[in-house]
Formats: C-alpha cells, structure tokens, sequence
C-alpha cells in the first residue's frame, strides 16, 4: 500500500477510458523501446486500454521529456525515461524544465549492471589500456556515439575522457538505435552502450566488448572485466529507468499507476524478460522514488563539476 494515499477515489474508478501514451524521449530501437514494449504488453491486459509508445528523441531526451512536462495531468500521457531526466540539467544549461519539480515521480522502473563500453572491430584495442593507449596517440582523432549531453551513453564516456586524459570528439545522437548504426557502420569508434543493445552484437562479433562501468561483472559476460579491473580504479556508473506522470497528478492517480506497474514488474515473465535484458526490476514505491530522484540531481551536480562539465562552468 501506498503510503500516505487513500483507496482510488469515485473520479477515478473509470481510469482509463482511452489509449495511454508512454512517451519514450529516445529514437526507436534503443533500450527504453524495449523496456516500455514488455511493460506496455502487461498493462494493456491489465489495465483494458491500448499503450502506445511514441518515440520523441532530441537534444538527449529533452524534447520528449519537456512533452511530458507541458502534459495535463490526466493519466493519459506517461514519461518512461533513463536517468537522463535526472543528469541532463547538470550537463546541459539549456533544459526548459526542472526535473524534481516538472514531473510526478511514479516509480524507479529497472537498474542495469552498468554499460558496456565497446569498439568497431577495426579498432586496434583489445583491452581498456590498449584503448587509452591508442586514443592518446591520437588525440583529437577518435570519437564515441552517445544519446546526447547528460545520457548515461554521455556520462560514461566523459568519466573514461576525465579519468584517463583523453581528447575524443563526442557524436551525438536521437538514441541509441542510431548511434549503433553509425557504430556497425565504422563511422565511430568508440561507444558505452546499453547491455541489452549490446549483447548480441558482441555474440556475433560486430563489436568488441572491452569493459564494463558497473561495480561488479555481468554473468552473461563474465570475461568481460570491469573497468576498475581495467585499469580506471575509481570508475563505477550504472544506469536506471524510471516512469513518470506530469507535475499535479492527484494522489489517487499516482497509486493507480504505480499499482499497475508494480503489478507488471513483478509478473514472472517480466522478470526473466528484464533478466535476458541484463535488467534487475525495482518497482520503488513513489515516496522513494521521489527522494531518490532528488538526491541523483544533486549527485550528478557534483559529478559533473568533478569532471569539468558542468553546465554552470565554461568548458
């Protein structure tokens, strides 16, 4: 039970009554799809109408967001999201919301082990030193793709630049779907991509896995190192999802919907599904939720000044 919120009042016991848009702040084809195609099937069945994902990327997810923000909060407009919403002000002075006050948190949806930072195969590197190696004998030379300023695709490559001194150009994209076209296609060269995206390219040889951002190794590749392992000893980044609703969603809304998903993350076929993902669900209650967005602003604050990007110093 949710706390702090009363059983679902008379208004909203006709909820939904029309198909409910899930916007995804990301070009088709990435990891958010594929979260919100698994989600989407579950609620429809449960909650008797149709969602329907509408891929709005641009300026790192900022333009499908800002959608959501400028919403009625009526239920029929959800924010399924990365941690984007949360890092991109820090990096980017040019957002037009806030991300505490312009949305209504709902729940922390999955969290990741970490991305997976990968190459083209005509990258002569076989390991995160020989990487470095390299990307320092050309400097200015090498570049990586990534979602756009404040993406996690972003934030990890800039730690890697910070951390080990390098100069690579960094090229972004509407999301990942993209950014891994260009990659396939050896237009660049480096990349940190989602595990979900990433697995089945390094199981056919497309790309070649060097390393992983997270604490610990992924099982579905255990041979792949971390990068603490790696060489960079205080690198440690993971990433999220997370559903929002617009700002002034009644109490009563915001228990329907974190009911109904909290319900679909813990079905087991979603488990096993976000397990082959190399995602863990977390249906956090929103009060938590809440406070944790809240915190992972001001983390990414701090990170961002850490490492000479923040969006309040010149660069």
């Amino acid at each position: 039970m949710l706390s702090g919120v009363s059983p679902i009042a008379p208004a909203q016991q006709g909820y939904p009554n029309k198909p409910i848009r899930v916007v995804v702040p990301f070009a088709a084809g990435g990891p958010v799809d594929l979260v919100g195609r698994i989600l989407n099937q579950k609620l429809t069945v449960s909650m008797g109408q149709p969602f329907v994902l509408d891929n709005r990327g641009g300026a790192g997810s900022v333009v499908g967001s800002d959608i959501v923000a400028k919403s009625p909060p009526d239920g029929y407009t959800w924010l399924l999201t990365t941690g984007s919403l949360t890092s991109i002000s820090a990096f980017n002075e040019n957002v037009p919301f806030d991300p505490v006050r312009d949305f209504t948190p709902v729940t922390m949806v999955a969290r990741n082990f970490g991305q997976v930072l990968v190459v083209h195969p005509s990258v002569p590197a076989k390991t995160l030193k020989e990487l470095i190696a390299l990307a320092k004998s050309r400097p200015g030379k090498m570049n990586y793709a990534s979602a756009g300023i404040g993406n996690i695709t972003y934030i990890a490559a800039e730690m890697m630049k910070a951390m080990a001194g390098l100069q690579i150009v960094d090229v972004q994209y509407k999301g990942m779907g993209p950014a891994f076209n260009d990659l396939l296609g050896g237009h660049v060269d480096i990349c940190f991509a989602p595990t979900q995206t990433a697995l089945p390219l390094i199981q056919t040889g497309r790309v070649r896995a060097l390393a992983m951002t997270g604490p610990a190794r992924w099982k579905v590749l255990p041979d792949v190192p971390t990068m603490r392992e790696a060489g960079l000893k205080d690198y440690d980044l993971v990433g999220w999802f997370g559903l929002w609703l617009p700002p002034g969603a009644s109490a009563q809304l915001l228990a329907r919907v974190y009911t109904e998903t909290a319900r679909a993350l813990g079905d087991a076929d979603v488990k096993q599904r976000f397990d082959e993902l190399g995602l863990e669900p977390v249906a956090s209650q929103p009060d938590a939720f809440a406070a944790f967005a809240k915190q992972d602003v001001a983390g990414m604050r701090e990170l961002a000044r850490r490492i000479g990007l923040s969006a309040n110093q010149k660069r």
